[in-house]
């Protein structure tokens, strides 16, 4: 997908809306706390419906999340979309839907 500087130059500022989140995900929770490693989760939407144009994220698991995700993105999800989803708890993954 795109990155949040892509869209915005595609689908200009006032059209594009990004959601993120940084947490310490759940698969650290009985580690030391410096042992815990922090997460970046990012969606980037365009338009009055809300298209997921970009989706990025940094930490455990990230390839696996991305692969998944990448079919809704090439489908055409909208951020509805992805709220309605039903979440896999506990994963890091739950923090898209």
């Amino acid at each position: 997908g795109l990155t949040e500087p892509q869209a915005r130059e595609a689908y200009g500022d006032a059209n594009v809306k990004a959601y993120k989140s940084v947490f310490k995900p759940m698969h650290f929770a009985l580690c030391e706390e410096e042992a815990k490693k922090p997460m970046a989760m990012k969606l980037v939407c365009a338009g009055e419906e809300e298209r997921v144009v970009g989706l990025h994220v940094i930490g455990i698991a990230a390839d696996e999340m991305l692969q998944g995700f990448a079919v809704a993105v090439k489908m055409g999800a909208t951020k509805a979309d992805f709220d309605h989803a039903c979440a896999i708890h506990p994963t890091a993954a739950e923090e898209f839907v």
